[in-house]
């Protein structure tokens, strides 16, 4: 059922780096993206999958998760959401529709995801050599998750942020 699943698709910061994520999953998650709604079908959004350590490295390099890398791992899989600028300047929310595509097709395989803010394009863009026409829109992170979730009932003060106990199951306030 649809509302499991969204109630189920939460961002993963803990990753197990050792396990592989196939470039047929990410693939098949891009596929899901590509139905998302965007302005007049031009279908400007474009996708980089990385599933190898090197280039994995390079892209770790300049994004920001947040916390101890050494306790979360680094994700074993990215997919790069770009706009191309030669289809059309305005992208509108069009990446944020296919990336929430791409997240619930990751929590129907059992995988985790995460779409990371903290990016630093210029950087990025030059690691891995991104031609200047596409924008840099959300990159993504793709794995096996090591936190177990769970939903909490949002604190009547609407405090809403996240915390792990010692069982290191990740709490996640939210209205019912």
């Amino acid at each position: 059922m649809i509302k499991d699943l969204v109630r189920q698709n939460r961002g993963c910061r803990r990753f197990h780096q050792e396990v592989t994520i196939e470039l047929e999953t990410l693939r098949e998650l891009v596929d899901l993206a590509r139905f998302a709604a965007n302005g007049r079908n031009k279908q400007p959004l474009k996708y980089m999958l990385f599933n190898d350590t090197e280039r994995n490295a390079l892209i770790f390099a300049h994004i920001g998760i947040g916390g101890n890398s050494q306790e979360r791992g680094r994700p074993p899989a990215y997919i790069i959401i770009l706009g191309d600028k030669k289809i059309t300047e305005d992208f509108a929310h069009s990446q944020a529709i296919a990336a929430q595509n791409i997240m619930r097709g990751a929590t129907e395989k059992g995988l985790g995801s995460l779409i990371i803010r903290g990016i630093q394009r210029d950087k990025l863009r030059e690691a891995l050599a991104i031609p200047p026409h596409y924008e840099i829109l959300l990159p993504g992170a793709i794995c096996r998750s090591k936190e177990t979730t769970v939903i909490d009932t949002l604190e009547p003060d609407g405090a809403s942020a996240g915390w792990w106990d010692n069982d290191s199951v990740r709490h996640t306030p939210s209205e019912n």
